[in-house]
């Protein structure tokens, strides 16, 4: 029962957080990234020369475990905080969050939007999957390394990267330059109901009002922690 408590962190941790970048960090997420890269690799080559539908079942599957990790760790934040109070730092508005939305998108949608939204998942899958594993600092500093919250978000951000090197070696991405539009659109609504609820919860999504431990960092110091500017360096950096 204290190993229980202790994974999901009930009462709070007794350990102390490893640490950002220390050896228990990078060897849990180099296992993670490796098994991400090689299902990838075998399931997308395996299914490269199948028809389109074939294809599309691993999205499907990838979607459904995504979003079902996804619910279980709200869940459990208002299970272990005993309130609701948690759902509002977990709204799915972190970077990586969007891909909740675009890999069923990717999945159950047709034509095109969902070869934008493919197009999507294929490039911020992929950021996502490293970001949210080797520079969370956010999340490693503050939680021991395996603990509910890091394994799950390290799983989550795998299935992101999982999806996106799928999507290139069976060959689904078509990078079609009238869909930018599409694909802009999207991260432009998650821009904007991200910096609404920053403003209103005091919140941090999408890294628009600090870098927190992120590689993000670099532009906050840059510019000195200016509210306008780093936040538009953020934002054309998502847009690059």
């Amino acid at each position: 029962m204290n190993i229980i408590n202790e994974f999901f962190g009930i009462g709070g941790f007794q350990r102390e957080p490893e640490g950002y970048f220390s050896w228990q960090h990078l060897t849990f997420v180099t296992i993670l990234v490796l098994i991400m890269i090689g299902l990838a690799v075998v399931i997308g080559l395996k299914n490269k020369e199948k028809d389109y539908k074939t294809k599309n079942k691993v999205i499907i599957a990838a979607a459904l475990l995504i979003d079902g990790f996804e619910l279980f760790k709200i869940i459990m934040g208002c299970v272990i905080d005993k309130s609701f109070d948690s759902i509002l730092s977990n709204l799915p508005l972190f970077l990586c969050s969007i891909q909740l939305i675009t890999i069923p998108l990717a999945a159950f949608s047709k034509g095109r939007i969902k070869e934008a939204s493919i197009d999507f998942v294929s490039i911020f899958g992929l950021l996502g999957g490293l970001l949210g594993t080797y520079f969370a600092g956010q999340n490693y500093s503050a939680y021991p390394v395996l603990s509910f919250t890091n394994v799950v978000s390290g799983i989550t951000h795998c299935i992101s990267g999982f999806t996106a090197l799928y999507i290139f070696t069976s060959g689904m991405a078509s990078m079609k330059k009238q869909n930018m539009w599409i694909t802009f659109s999207i991260l432009g609504v998650f821009i904007v109901l991200a910096y609404i609820a920053n403003i209103s919860f005091g919140t941090n999504y999408m890294f628009l009002m600090q870098g927190d431990g992120t590689p993000y960092d670099i532009f906050y110091n840059l510019v000195n922690g200016n509210k306008v500017l780093y936040p538009l360096i953020v934002v054309v950096l998502f847009l690059l």
